[in-house]
């Protein structure tokens, strides 16, 4: 396994309004944030808010190309974004213990934070197609070129952690600054991660290592 030092390449907020820092997504435009009563979509170049949707969001978000997922209490609830209404809810795996949450493959993929588990389910129903079991508490979590990643917070460390989908094994881990915790988990889709910072009310993004370096 390779360990390294996680590179945090620029830092968002604290935002006005917003105590704390739960999910995180990315739409290809913007980065959204779950922040307790609503999400929140921000400029990555400016870093400036330039929507905001009243919803509950206490947890992971995920975006499918076309709507939001978020986690509230024990359900997911499924929002248009363009209009900002819930227009499906199904359970969620962990029964009100999930964290993060990521789309990849036509399927959600949920973080159950204490019991250290990455559930793959039905965007529709809410049925659990599979279990990776982690060896950390699991915050945020994303796909990335067929890579899987999932951020994690004991204390004050914090890391992300690649893992082998299959097994659960850890193949790399970049450790992140002290005291820059990991709440939620992002890939853009290229070479960086949005990073929910908790209670600090700021979000990271950091370096992703390069293809050839993330090899077992």
């Amino acid at each position: 396994m390779k360990r390294a030092a996680a590179e945090v390449l620029r830092e968002y907020g604290p935002f006005p309004g917003v105590e704390a820092v739960h999910g995180v997504t990315f739409d290809g435009h913007n980065v959204w944030f779950a922040s307790g009563d609503r999400l929140n979509a921000i400029d990555p170049e400016s870093g400036k808010t330039v929507r905001a949707i009243e919803v509950p969001a206490h947890a992971g978000t995920a975006f499918d190309g076309q709507y939001l997922f978020q986690l509230f209490e024990k359900n997911i609830q499924k929002v248009d974004p363009k209009s900002g209404r819930v227009i499906a809810t199904i359970p969620a795996p962990g029964d009100g213990g999930d964290s993060g949450m990521a789309w990849a493959e036509g399927s959600l993929w949920v973080g159950e934070y204490r019991e250290k588990k990455i559930h793959q389910i039905d965007p529709e129903t809410g049925a659990i197609q599979r279990t990776i079991q982690s060896n950390r508490f699991v915050t945020g979590v994303t796909w990335i070129d067929g890579e899987l990643w999932h951020g994690t917070w004991e204390g004050d460390d914090s890391e992300l952690r690649h893992i082998d989908p299959q097994s659960g094994e850890v193949l790399e881990e970049l450790a992140m600054p002290s005291g820059a915790g990991i709440s939620g988990l992002e890939s853009d889709g290229g070479d960086q991660f949005f990073c929910g910072g908790g209670n600090s009310g700021k979000i990271r993004a950091v370096r992703r290592p390069k293809r050839a370096s993330a090899s077992k």
